[in-house]
């Protein structure tokens, strides 16, 4: 009795370990702190105050690209269209503004009604003809692109308006912070964004829609709507990154692809996986261990190959923990 009664200690143990990784993203926070600490033991200025802003301005970047892509996880879906969106963002506010002398308000709502109308294009025909997102977001990113590339002949013209540069510089102070606006606009975005998806009806609706759509069509949840607002949010959002990222050095036709899969891989090393499991805390978090990675690897030298297997590393290390768990619906 004693030798089969044993095992269930470190049995019990771990699942105590799983419950706990499930409510707190341990191993994200600990992998960000190694990291970090051994930035700090191997790469001279790691710590200094230079370094540290590019780093945020970095990171806020990508986790503002990934809070649409969370979403739309969280949901049930996927968006291949993030880094077409970005590019749009990024070449629409500079060509309307210092080619085609559009005024600033107008370029600035011009993009975001685009990307809200092409948000709602991969909702509407995703959910209405059950075709995977996966190829709508790709077609219709596509097709943007394509239609960005004949508007500008093959090439960006112009030069982004002044205040993208002062969003994403390493110098600039926010309230007499020294914190670049785009870290600050990063914050409040978390916020909002993790009070929306854990205090809110929408946020509420959009876990059950993800977890069961079934169960939330019982529910009364619209589960349509739902969906196809996750990719609007998502498509509007990567919009507003691509207009930040033109201030720096985004301004061409393909300044949007490497957030494709780096917005995902943030999502994915965060711990937020398909299906209603996860926060966007958790994609701030993976958004900080993917900027770390990448400074560090450019630090000792690495080429662009290696930090994309490491990439595929850390989510392989993830998918490993949190694959192994029954899915929510199995559980409640």
């Amino acid at each position: 009795m004693t030798s089969i009664g044993l095992p269930a200690r470190p049995l019990a143990a771990r699942h105590r370990i799983a419950d706990l990784q499930r409510r707190f993203p341990l191993l994200q926070v600990a992998a960000l702190v190694v990291l970090y600490l051994a930035g700090a033991l191997t790469v001279p200025g790691w710590t200094s105050t230079s370094t540290t802003s590019s780093m945020l301005v970095m990171a806020a970047l990508l986790g503002m690209a990934g809070i649409g892509q969370t979403i739309v996880v969280l949901g049930g879906g996927i968006d291949f269209s993030v880094g077409s969106f970005i590019t749009a963002g990024a070449v629409f506010i500079t060509e309307l503004t210092s080619v085609d002398h559009w005024p600033m308000w107008a370029a600035i709502a011009f993009p975001l009604a685009v990307g809200a109308f092409g948000g709602a294009l991969n909702g509407v025909i995703s959910y209405r003809f059950g075709i995977e997102p996966l190829i709508v977001t790709l077609g219709i990113g596509s097709l943007l692109t394509g239609v960005l590339t004949g508007w500008v002949s093959g090439a960006v013209s112009g030069t982004p308006p002044a205040w993208t540069d002062s969003a994403v510089s390493v110098v600039s102070k926010t309230f007499g912070l020294s914190l670049p606006p785009v870290v600050v606009i990063w914050a409040a975005l978390a916020v909002i964004i993790g009070i929306v998806l854990a205090r809110t009806r929408p946020g509420r609706s959009l876990y059950l829609n993800g977890t069961n759509p079934s169960a939330a069509r019982l529910a009364l949840v619209r589960t349509g709507w739902t969906w196809t607002a996750g990719f609007i949010v998502s498509a509007v959002l990567a919009t507003f990154v691509g207009m930040l990222l033109a201030g720096n050095g985004g301004s061409n036709l393909t300044s949007g692809d490497p957030y494709l899969f780096q917005a995902l891989t943030a999502v994915i090393v965060g711990g937020t996986m398909f299906g209603g499991r996860g926060d966007y805390w958790r994609t701030v978090l993976g958004a900080l261990i993917l900027t770390v990675v990448t400074y560090l690897l450019e630090a000792h030298n690495y080429s662009i190959g290696v930090q994309e297997m490491v990439y595929g590393v850390l989510i392989m290390i993830v998918v490993a923990v949190y694959g192994r768990e029954r899915k929510i619906r199995d559980r409640v």
